[in-house]
C-alpha cells in the first residue's frame, strides 16, 4: 500500500517538482520513498512495506533495464503468477507482490492485465518505446488521477500530489461540486478541478512521447455475463475460500473493523475459519445520540470469537476536531459523514497494525440494500419524474425549493448536467439484465468507487494501514452480480445467499438482526452555541459567498434551529469551505492538526 506519482514530459527533463509531490503523499508511505528519472519521464513512490519488508522498495527496475515501475496495493493472486513466471524463464529480484505485474509485462504485455486479482494503481514505463501506462484495478480500490497539459500528462495517487506536480492550479469544475452536493462525491471522470480526471475503475491509460494516445477499459461491469449454479452454496464456499486464502497473505498482523454487521461478521468467521489467531478487532460507536449503533453485537461478536476488542466510543468534540483531517485525508470533494469515524478507527488500529479488514462490498455485490427492494411503483414513479435510471437514483440530496434558494448562479447553470453520468451508465447495462442487477451495477460504478472506497482508502492511509476489503474483490462482484435475483434478494431480506452459505459454520443468531446501516450522529451536534457559530462562518465565509447563495443558508440554519433536519447540508457546506481553504486558498502538504474546524476557518 503505497502512493505513486508521475510526470511523461513531451520534451526534455521533466520539471523537479516530483520531490514535491511525493512530500503530499508520505502519509501513504511512511515506510520509504524512491525517484526514477530517465529522459521525459519521472517516477515517484512511497512505500507502506507489507509484503518483503527489507526487498520490496520501489521504483521497480527489469533486469534489462527497460521497464519500471511504481504501484500503489496489493497483488493478491502474486504467487500463482510468480510460479507461472518463473515457469515460463523469470527471474526475480525480489519477493514483492508488486514485482509479478513488472515481470508480467514483460513476458505478457497487455495481457497481465487479465490476469492480475488485487486491489492495485500502477505506472510502467517502457524506456525502449518510449511508452507509460497507467492502469487501475477493476473496482476502483486504489486511486490513480491524471492531467494532460501542454508539457505532457501528470499523474499521481491523490489530487493533491497532482497539484504539487502542475505549475498552476486549475479552475474548479462547477459540474462536480453540483454532484458532490446532490450525491455526497463527483461521478465518473469528474473532479473538483478542470482538467484533473479520474482514471476509472477498470481502466488503462497508455502515453507516449508525453502525449495520451490510448485509453480503454481492461474490465467494465457490462461484460458480465450471467451464470448459473448447480450448486450455488458450494460454488460460493469454493470461491471465497480462493479469495480469503490469498487476503490473508502479509509479512504483518491484520486486524478487523468490526461493525456488528453481516458483511464484517462473516469476514470475522473467515478468519477464525482459515486459522488466523490473536485477532484484532476494532469497533465505534455512539451512545446516547440519536442515531444508535450496533456495538452491543460487536461486542458480543467479539466474546464469542474470542478477539482482543477496542471499543471508541467518542464525543462529539472529538469527531469534529478530526473534520479538516477527514477533509484534507479525503483529498477529492466526498462528505460522507462516516469519514469521521473511519478516521477514528484507523488511528486506533495503527497503534498495532498495519493491514485490516473491512466489510466494504458485501451489499453491492449480493444486494443487501433496502434501496435494491424499493416497490415497482414507486419506482415508476421517480422513473416518470426523474427518467433515465429506471427510478433508482432518481434524485439527489437537493430536495423541494432548497436549490433554488441556496446555489449561486454557477452551480444553477450546472444543475441539469449533474445525473448525466448515472444515465449513461445505466444506459450501457444490456437489455437482458434485471432492474436489480442494474441496480447493482451503478452502484458498483458510482457509489462504491467515488464514496465508499474513498473513505476507505484515503481514512486508512492518512493514518498508515492499509484496508483490504474481500467483498470488492472482482471474483466475488462478478459471481454475485451474474446471480438469479431470487437467490440474492426478496422484498424483506437482502444476501439472501451470503447469509445461507455463511450459516455453514457460523451461528445463525449472527445474522438475526435487522440492517441499520452505519450512521453519525451529524444533527445531534449542530444546535445551540455552536450551530450559531457555524452560521456565522458560513454567512462570511468567501468560498460560501462565491459559490453559495446567502438568502439559502440563513434558510438552512433556520430549518435546523426549528427542526434538526438540516444538518447534513450544513455540514456539507462547511466540509466544502474546509476543503477550498486547503487546496484552493492554500497548499497544504501535511496532515492538518487536529483543531476545532470552525476555528480554523475563522483565522
Amino acid at each position: 500500500m503505497c502512493g505513486l506519482v508521475g510526470f511523461a514530459a513531451i520534451t526534455g527533463r521533466p520539471a523537479d517538482r516530483v520531490d514535491i509531490a511525493l512530500a503530499a503523499l508520505g502519509h501513504r508511505g511512511p515506510d520509504g520513498q524512491g525517484t526514477y528519472h530517465q529522459n521525459g519521464v519521472a517516477l515517484g513512490h512511497t512505500r507502506l512495506s507489507i509484503i518483503d519488508l527489507e526487498g520490496g522498495a520501489q521504483p521497480l527496475r527489469s533486469s534489462c533495464g527497460r521497464f519500471a515501475l511504481v504501484a500503489n496495493g496489493e497483488i493478491y493472486n502474486h504467487v500463482e503468477l510468480r510460479d507461472e513466471l518463473v515457469a515460463q524463464g523469470a527471474r526475480f529480484a525480489t519477493q514483492s507482490d508488486s514485482e509479478v505485474i513488472l515481470q508480467g509485462y514483460a513476458a505478457w504485455g497487455r495481457d497481465v492485465l487479465t490476469r492480475l486479482e488485487g486491489m492495485y494503481a500502477f505506472a510502467l514505463h517502457d524506456a525502449e518505446q518510449d511508452e507509460v501506462l497507467l492502469v487501475r484495478d477493476p473496482l476502483g480500490m486504489k486511486p490513480l488521477y491524471c492531467h494532460e497539459g501542454s508539457a505532457g500528462v501528470r499523474f499521481a495517487s491523490e489530487i493533491k500530489a497532482l497539484l504539487a506536480l502542475m505549475p498552476q492550479q486549475p479552475d474548479l469544475n462547477p459540474t462536480a461540486l453540483m454532484q458532490y452536493l446532490e450525491t455526497q462525491h463527483p461521478l465518473a471522470r469528474n473532479t473538483p478541478f478542470f482538467g484533473v480526471e479520474r482514471i476509472l475503475p477498470g481502466e488503462a491509460v497508455l502515453i507516449r512521447a508525453g502525449h495520451r494516445v490510448e485509453q480503454w477499459r481492461h474490465w467494465s461491469v457490462t461484460d458480465i455475463a450471467p451464470a448459473s449454479h448447480a450448486d450455488p452454496i458450494a460454488s460460493l464456499d469454493a470461491l471465497m475460500e480462493t479469495v480469503f486464502t490469498q487476503h490473508q497473505r502479509a509479512d504483518v498482523p491484520i486486524g478487523l473493523f468490526l461493525s456488528g454487521g453481516v458483511d464484517s461478521t462473516i469476514l470475522l468467521g473467515l478468519m477464525r475459519r482459515y486459522g488466523m489467531e490473536d485477532i484484532y478487532t476494532f469497533s465505534i460507536g455512539f451512545p446516547g445520540s440519536s442515531v444508535g449503533d450496533e456495538l452491543d453485537v460487536a461486542t458480543r461478536l467479539a466474546t464469542h470469537f474470542n478477539t482482543q476488542h477496542r471499543v471508541i466510543t467518542p464525543t462529539p468534540d472529538a469527531l469534529l476536531s478530526r473534520l479538516l483531517q477527514t477533509v484534507w485525508a479525503a483529498d477529492d470533494l466526498m462528505r460522507d459523514p462516516a469519514n469521521l469515524p473511519t478516521l477514528l478507527l484507523a488511528e486506533e488500529a495503527s497503534k498495532t497494525m498495519k493491514v485490516v479488514f473491512s466489510g466494504e462490498g458485501g451489499d453491492e455485490s449480493f444486494a443487501g440494500y433496502g434501496r435494491y427492494r424499493t416497490g415497482f411503483a414507486e419506482r415508476f414513479i421517480k422513473r416518470c419524474l426523474f427518467p433515465g435510471t429506471g427510478g433508482f437514483r432518481a434524485r439527489g440530496d437537493l430536495r423541494g425549493s432548497i436549490a433554488n434558494e441556496l446555489l449561486g448562479p454557477e452551480l444553477q447553470a450546472a444543475r441539469s448536467q449533474w445525473r448525466i453520468p448515472l444515465i449513461e451508465s445505466w444506459g450501457s447495462y444490456p437489455s437482458r439484465w434485471s432492474a436489480l442487477q442494474k441496480m447493482q451495477a451503478l452502484d458498483l460504478e458510482h457509489a462504491l468507487p467515488n464514496n465508499l472506497l474513498v473513505k476507505a482508502d484515503r481514512m486508512l492511509m492518512a493514518r498508515g494501514v492499509e484496508g483490504r476489503m474481500p467483498f470488492v474483490d472482482r471474483r466475488i462482484v462478478e459471481w454475485g452480480l451474474k446471480l438469479p435475483d431470487g437467490l440474492k434478494s426478496d422484498r424483506q431480506e437482502g444476501k439472501k445467499i451470503l447469509k445461507q452459505w455463511a450459516a455453514g459454520f457460523m451461528p445463525t443468531e449472527h445474522f438475526a438482526a435487522k440492517k441499520r446501516g452505519f450512521y453519525v450522529p451529524v444533527n445531534d451536534w449542530w444546535q445551540g452555541d455552536r450551530l450559531a457559530s457555524l452560521g456565522h462562518i458560513l454567512l462570511t465565509n468567501e468560498s460560501i459567498q462565491r459559490w453559495f447563495n446567502p438568502k439559502g443558508v440563513k434558510l438552512l440554519l433556520a430549518t435546523q434551529r426549528r427542526s434538526g433536519g438540516a444538518g447534513r447540508l450544513l455540514m456539507s457546506l462547511l466540509q466544502f469551505a474546509l476543503w477550498h481553504r486547503l487546496f484552493v486558498e492554500s497548499t497544504v502538504g501535511e496532515l492538518p492538526a487536529k483543531m476545532d474546524p470552525l476555528l480554523y476557518l475563522s483565522d
